[in-house]
């Protein structure tokens, strides 16, 4: 990958610029892996750069949530949620079931979740749940449209 992050400090804080919200945002670690996966779905998996929204806002009942991204297909279909943690989160079933409370909203064929050093990845059809040891190419995304 060759991906270089744009950091700066304003005030003691390191800032880190977000491609996709065209702007500094505060580098935590969560935001850390945040770039990093969605730098490399981009190089190394072909993912458009522009179809990737990030915070996607959600209606969850009558609460506003926010995905932290949805891949998007061609005509702006959610193909895709992807939950980001902070590299010191384990990725417990709680973290799954966040997720599968956007996708009843979503109805997405994939879901990834990564907290840097591990990464699931999920396809999600009418059988149910099936874990996938590897990350779908985009073409794979818009292929279960």
């Amino acid at each position: 990958m060759n991906w270089q992050p744009r950091i700066q400090t304003i005030d003691g804080r390191q800032q880190i610029f977000c491609t996709w919200r065209h702007k500094f945002v505060r580098l935590t670690p969560e935001e850390w892996v945040r770039q990093h996966v969605l730098h490399t779905l981009v190089e190394d998996y072909a993912y458009p750069a522009a179809l990737i929204a990030v915070e996607h806002p959600i209606k969850v009942g009558e609460l506003q949530k926010r995905c932290d991204a949805v891949i998007l297909g061609p005509q702006l279909q959610a193909l895709c949620i992807i939950e980001f943690k902070a590299e010191t989160v384990p990725l417990t079933q709680r973290v799954f079931d966040q997720v599968a409370v956007y996708n009843r909203r979503l109805q997405v064929p994939f879901f990834i979740i990564s907290n840097g050093k591990s990464t699931y990845v999920c396809r999600v059809s009418s059988e149910g749940y099936t874990f996938r040891a590897t990350i779908p190419q985009y073409g794979e995304l818009t292929d279960c449209d």
